[in-house]
């Protein structure tokens, strides 16, 4: 009975009642980690253009990373806190995943793959980005498809699920290739470019960004081939939902607001620094259509049908 009317007496001078959720409950996993340091650590890539790269300024910048502010100002609001500094950690394709689990970074703001493996690890926001899987030559090579490299220099990027991928074909279709290993995406080009490799097997969108700012565009081709259509997320460590659950409701707001409409066509519809270059890449219908029903899902079958009523929508637009 006392402690009845204590309650009651706390919701009449609106004690409980002005309680944040933050102060309600304990904070636990990265949140926790988070208002402790008073500061979120995103991991971010060095050239992974136009998702997370340095400019001329030496600034990262990009769509996942201006995706990811927007988480950051999320936590901020979440957690009661009137200042949260962003740290910068340079991660790359191959260490990303450990500097995840190991708590280095709290998000992962580049160009990375959901798939099923991979969420054996870590977890992953609500896909950003879906991608097709493709080969990049000069033109003057003549590769069409896959079938063309029998017997040829590829190269890929290291700790790419690409890489993976083209070991696995190779041997399946018995291409007798050859498979170089960049230790970047931009030393894998540059290997193309010089010669080394005579393609360079990575995602679309990526190659189509290496095109556009190399010295000669004209110069390459893109196969109409997709190996395989894949979805991009930010990623975040494994087993923290209360985390998660904050990340997601902060992308899910945004991917249902006209502003990501507008965050898109500024890296991909837009001139980007450094070289004020417009990549022309329309947002594909794939990505219209996980923009309108949010998923996490790591199966590329979610991804590689777009339903019949967002096709329809598309070619009203038209």
């Amino acid at each position: 009975m006392k402690l009845t009317k204590i309650i009651a007496t706390l919701l009449s001078v609106g004690v409980i009642s002005s309680m944040s959720p933050v102060q309600a409950q304990e904070l636990t996993g990265t949140l926790a980690k988070i208002k402790k340091a008073g500061s979120v650590t995103l991991g971010v890539r060095d050239g992974s253009v136009p998702f997370s790269y340095l400019d001329d300024k030496q600034q990262y910048q990009g769509y996942s990373i201006d995706l990811c502010m927007k988480v950051v100002t999320a936590l901020q609001k979440h957690l009661g806190l009137t200042e949260l500094k962003v740290v910068m950690s340079p991660v790359t394709s191959a260490n990303r995943i450990p500097l995840m689990a190991n708590g280095t970074i709290d998000l992962e703001c580049g160009s990375t793959t959901n798939n099923l493996e991979r969420q054996q690890q870590v977890a992953f926001a609500p896909t950003m980005f879906v991608i097709g899987n493709r080969v990049l030559s000069k033109k003057t090579s003549n590769i069409k498809t896959l079938e063309d490299l029998r017997g040829k220099t590829l190269v890929a990027t290291a700790g790419t699920s690409t890489i993976k991928q083209m070991t696995i074909l190779n041997k399946e279709k018995n291409l007798g290739m050859t498979i170089a290993v960049g230790k970047d995406h931009p030393e894998s080009f540059l290997m193309l470019e010089t010669g080394r490799a005579v393609a360079e097997a990575n995602d679309d969108i990526l190659l189509a960004s290496q095109v556009a700012n190399s010295k000669n565009p004209n110069d390459y081709e893109i196969t109409k081939e997709a190996l395989s259509v894949e979805p991009y997320g930010i990623m975040l460590r494994k087993g923290d939902p209360a985390f998660k659950k904050v990340v997601d409701e902060a992308l899910i707001r945004l991917y249902k607001s006209d502003d990501i409409n507008r965050i898109y066509a500024k890296w991909f519809t837009s001139p980007i620094p450094p070289k004020n270059i417009n990549l022309k890449f329309p947002m594909p219908a794939q990505l219209k259509a996980v923009f309108a029903n949010p998923t996490d899902s790591g199966d590329p079958a979610a991804y590689a049908a777009v339903p019949e009523a967002q096709k329809t929508s598309d070619k009203r637009k038209k």
